[in-house]
């Protein structure tokens, strides 16, 4: 028997190695662009206001969780039953009604992989949503096999529901709303969304995203839970990654009726939110004051921050949201690389616009400071509506 080993390439792979074919989907697919931290400058604190994070992290009953816990050899419960009892008790609704999964992510993604893909005549399904949104939506909409149908925003940076009632077809199997709009800022009315619903067909599911949920303080605004016990067809996805600093553990959730969560508990992965992830949600859900109490210290910084905004002249969208943005459109660029050279990072989005996220008070006041240097503000299109 011979000893030689294939030659390889100057990559490392085998040269009679066949080629490996990945799906064809992917090659039409968008790169997921994850905030950077910011950049490090001596003499300053970095902060990064990339990520929609919250800057004052979990409640001290989490952390106590997570140095409790120590059955890592065990896997978790992987219908998250503790977990969905508490959110059951603080969301008012049934238990059974709750699919928890990896941030409000995954559990998008177990939506999608239940009502969405390519239908039985080889066709891709229809997914509707607004642009610009949550860029994580065309890839998870394309890994699902089915086709995005993005309908842009109103010059407001708002969803254009009228539009995305038009589109509705027969291949139509899931419409995304977004409110708070990820990155534009602006939240959906519940008038708007009843009228938005009478034209769209009850065979279509409707998802409320409302990763934001708990930082918006405007009357009239949409409360998903609300819309799931009215509309057979509509689903709520929230997340404990935000509001309640669990960014970093990956714990989401959607609450529909019986008839929509059966599917979706065929569709979750098991053990998807590990139990060191269930522990320290319940934990924080049990002592939800002081996550209130966080919540509204970034409630407080933005109002700092769009009071100062308007009193230097800059115009953006109305946000209800724990970030805002900026469209600065060509000067994008430029607003972003003098922020990283001032040690804050920010999250641009090509030549449309920046999106900063509030973070602690040093960073907040930094970037008014920054903002205040800029010299392009009376070129933004989009007049603020706060």
């Amino acid at each position: 028997m011979s000893n030689a080993t294939p030659s390889a390439d100057s990559s490392g792979t085998e040269q009679n190695a066949e080629r490996i074919i990945p799906r064809t989907a992917l090659a039409q697919l968008p790169a997921y662009a994850a905030g950077k931290p910011a950049t490090e400058i001596p003499g300053l604190v970095a902060y990064k206001l990339a990520s929609n994070e919250n800057p004052y992290g979990p409640v001290p009953a989490v952390r106590q969780a997570l140095y409790d816990f120590d059955l890592f050899n065990r896997y978790p419960d992987p219908a998250a039953t503790v977990l969905c009892e508490a959110l059951a008790g603080y969301l008012s609704v049934p238990a059974a009604d709750i699919v928890a999964g990896a941030g409000s992510l995954g559990a998008l993604n177990q939506l999608l992989a239940a009502f969405a893909g390519t239908g039985q005549d080889g066709q891709p399904d229809e997914v509707i949503y607004a642009w610009r949104s949550f860029e994580a939506y065309p890839i998870s909409v394309g890994l699902a096999g089915a086709l995005s149908v993005q309908i842009p925003n109103r010059p407001d940076g708002s969803h254009d529901l009228e539009a995305m009632a038009d589109a509705v077809t027969d291949r139509t199997r899931v419409i995304l709303l977004c409110t708070p709009n990820n990155p534009t800022g602006p939240s959906l009315r519940a008038a708007d969304v009843h009228e938005f619903l009478k034209r769209v067909p009850s065979r279509v599911l409707v998802v409320i995203d409302e990763a934001y949920w708990e930082f918006q303080r405007a009357e009239g605004l949409v409360n998903g839970i609300d819309f799931y016990r009215e509309y057979p067809n509509v689903v709520a996805l929230r997340t404990l990654s935000k509001a309640h600093g669990l960014a970093g553990l990956r714990v989401g959730y959607t609450v529909s009726q019986p008839h929509v969560t059966q599917y979706l508990r065929q569709a979750t992965p098991a053990f998807s939110v590990t139990q060191v992830a269930q522990l320290a949600a319940v934990a924080s859900i049990e002592n939800i004051d002081q996550v209130d109490e966080r919540v509204q210290q970034v409630i407080d910084e933005r109002e700092r921050v769009l009071a100062g905004l308007a009193e230097l002249g800059w115009q953006h969208p109305e946000t209800q949201a724990n970030f805002v943005w900026l469209p600065l459109g060509e000067h994008s660029q430029t607003f972003s690389e003098l922020c990283d050279a001032h040690a804050l990072s920010v999250r641009r989005f090509g030549s449309e616009g920046v999106r900063v996220s509030f973070g602690e008070a040093e960073a907040n006041t930094r970037l008014l400071e920054l903002c205040a240097q800029f010299p392009y503000p009376s070129t933004m299109p989009m007049s603020s509506t706060n």
